[in-house]
């Protein structure tokens, strides 16, 4: 027989059983149920966990859209405000005609001289032989022909008494230089520009020579022709032009150079029917006119800044050796000065931004002119491409951007 279980709960593993539940009148109450735990929450219907990644990517995918073409956005802003800003300060330059008038002064002279010139802005094209009547040696005339860049006729002023241009380069006369060219004809003449006349020549000693003169009204002085005379005096390098003589007859301005037979890297690059250049030529090119330009930078002094580099500035030899042309803007800057604060002039595509925002000329100009060719040797581009009104430098950024 079993005995009644005693009043108090035993313990089990040393714990005590709670105490029975108060009574009143008799009854016993159950304790209050404690809540249920809050159930946890469940996808919406038909989300699944693929469903969420896939929303997730998506917002993460779309928010990455918007943010680049925000970018693309101000990229295209940036662009469209450098292009109008250059087509506002470029003196010579304008939208319709990108090379600007500033064209090559020298070019193949058994070439054509027609209207369909890659070599020549369309504005400004070479004065055909019909239009005007050959021009005998023994027909000198007066003066070159009189077109000025605004169409005006100023004649320039005759040299100052007492001023001498001070280097020791052969002095010609009116007569004997347009002797040498048949009397300025338009078989001989090679090309032609904002600066003035270049016509093929060929002096009593059998020399070929490229003869450059003032267009009357070209806006360049006594001063302005000196100082471009004493600049190109001072130069003696393989890669760069040199300088024959000069003509200050009267009013006449002219300077006389060696002639480069073999056109100029423009009419190579982008002349109608011309065959692919390789790799080698355009490497030889490039370090050419590279040494010619680090000459003016780094063994003159004070240095010289050419202001103008481009391709219809670098000539090349039958050898296709480079020799950099044209220092009608060339500009004398001392080693202390930072830069030289100037006209903006140059070429539109050429110009170096920082240049033509504040006028402030340094050797770095040079260089970003010459950035310029080297692209468009490597490309094959144009400085600008008028089809897309689009730089080669805002080409190339873009392109390395959607890299």
């Amino acid at each position: 027989m079993s005995s009644p279980a005693p009043a108090s709960s035993a313990t089990t593993n040393g714990t005590s059983s709670p105490p029975p539940p108060p009574t009143t009148n008799g009854t016993t109450h159950a304790p209050a149920a404690s809540p249920p735990p809050p159930a946890a929450p469940r996808p919406p219907s038909g989300l699944t966990t693929a469903t969420l990644i896939t929303l997730i990517s998506g917002i993460v995918i779309g928010g990455l859209v918007v943010l680049i073409g925000v970018g693309l956005l101000v990229i295209f802003c940036r662009r469209k405000k450098r292009r109008e800003l250059y087509g506002l300060t470029n003196v010579y330059g304008s939208k319709d005609d990108p090379s600007g008038p500033l064209q090559h002064w020298q070019q193949d002279a058994h070439q054509p001289t027609n209207n369909t010139d890659p070599m020549l802005p369309k504005h400004a094209p070479l004065l055909s032989i019909e239009s005007k009547p050959q021009l005998s040696p023994l027909h000198i005339p007066a003066s070159p022909p009189p077109m000025g860049i605004l169409g005006t006729e100023k004649p320039l002023p005759p040299p100052s008494p007492g001023i001498s241009l001070g280097f020791s380069k052969s002095a010609f006369t009116y007569e004997e230089l347009a002797i040498a060219t048949d009397g300025f004809s338009n078989i001989n003449l090679l090309g032609q520009g904002g600066f003035g006349y270049v016509h093929k020549g060929v002096l009593p000693n059998g020399r070929e020579v490229a003869i450059k003169h003032l267009k009357a009204g070209s806006g360049q002085g006594e001063r302005e022709f000196q100082a471009e005379v004493e600049i190109i005096s001072r130069v003696h390098h393989k890669h760069l032009v040199s300088l024959v003589g000069y003509c200050t007859t009267g009013a006449q301005r002219m300077l006389v150079y060696e002639f480069v037979p073999n056109g100029t890297l423009q009419h190579h690059l982008h002349g109608m029917g011309r065959p692919t250049m390789n790799w080698a030529t355009r490497i030889k090119i490039a370090l050419g006119s590279a040494k010619g330009l680090a000459y003016l930078h780094e063994d003159c002094h004070p240095k010289i800044i050419h202001r103008d580099i481009k391709a219809a500035n670098i000539l090349l030899d039958h050898n296709f050796e480079a020799k950099v042309a044209d220092f009608g803007l060339a500009k004398f800057a001392s080693d202390t000065d930072t830069h030289v604060s100037t006209r903006v002039m140059g070429t539109f595509g050429y110009l170096a931004p920082e240049y033509a925002l504040s006028g402030k000329l340094t050797d770095k100009s040079d260089v970003f002119s010459f950035g310029v060719v080297l692209l468009e040797l490597i490309t094959g581009r144009r400085p600008i491409d008028k089809t897309e009104n689009e730089s080669i430098v805002d080409w190339v950024s873009f392109s390395l951007l959607c890299q």
